[in-house]
């Protein structure tokens, strides 16, 4: 199945999933989350896979249900529909999602297990790799990328509050983001060139993230 755009309910289907989180919206609306929103999503992947998966792995689409075990907000669907290409949580990631909000594409380190933190950090902490990541951010932000991530509030322990880059070191995650507003590009075969181009603008963070932080070590909770 070649990617043709996702389908034209599939924008419809997360604001009535927003609107009504619930089993019965969920059961009556099943196939067209399953037509117009899953199966482009993964013809997405497949075909982005070929470029983008060497050194980071296969394409999976992110599970609609939430883990709901440790929240307050106990709605079991995620209100959004996530890809990604990735060889482990933190050394680097191509995301997309389409929601209610649009198309999102993404890269970076989401989620930093302990021992990638502290490649992270040494990394950073060399003025070689730390300057080389703080141009790649640089640049992403002039092409008009958000970058975010959670960070601490003071200084990470070890560290000097004056080092020039400890803005980047205190960053417990650290990712980029971009966005469009949902318009007639998602519904079509262009879909995929704006996927793709945005994935080669965040591949030398990816790359970065890969050869400085890696895959997690520790066993998975």
């Amino acid at each position: 199945m070649s990617f043709e755009g996702f389908g034209e309910y599939a924008i419809d289907f997360y604001d009535g999933l927003v609107a009504d989180n619930s089993k019965t919206y969920w059961n009556a609306n099943v196939q067209v989350y399953r037509d117009d929103v899953r199966a482009p999503m993964e013809a997405l992947l497949a075909e982005l896979e070929p470029e983008f998966g060497d050194g980071f792995g296969k394409g999976k689409v992110f599970r609609p249900y939430r883990d709901v075990r440790f929240s307050k907000d106990k709605s079991p669907y995620k209100t959004h529909c996530g890809g990604v290409i990735e060889q482990g949580r933190g050394g680097g990631a191509c995301y997309v999602e389409v929601g209610p909000a649009g198309l999102r594409v993404g890269g970076g380190c989401f989620h930093l297990a302990t021992d990638q933190l502290a490649a992270f950090r040494r990394a950073v902490d060399t003025e070689l790799h730390g300057q080389r990541l703080a141009g790649i951010l640089d640049d992403l932000r002039v092409a008009g990328w958000t970058i975010a991530g959670e960070a601490l509030r003071t200084k990470p322990r070890g560290f000097a509050a004056d080092h020039p880059r400890i803005e980047l070191l205190r960053h417990k995650s650290l990712y980029a983001v971009h966005t469009w507003d949902p318009d007639d590009t998602l519904h079509e075969p262009a879909c995929l060139d704006r996927v793709r181009a945005a994935w080669r603008q965040v591949r030398p963070f990816n790359e970065w993230a890969r050869d400085h932080v890696g895959v997690s070590e520790l066993p998975r909770r």
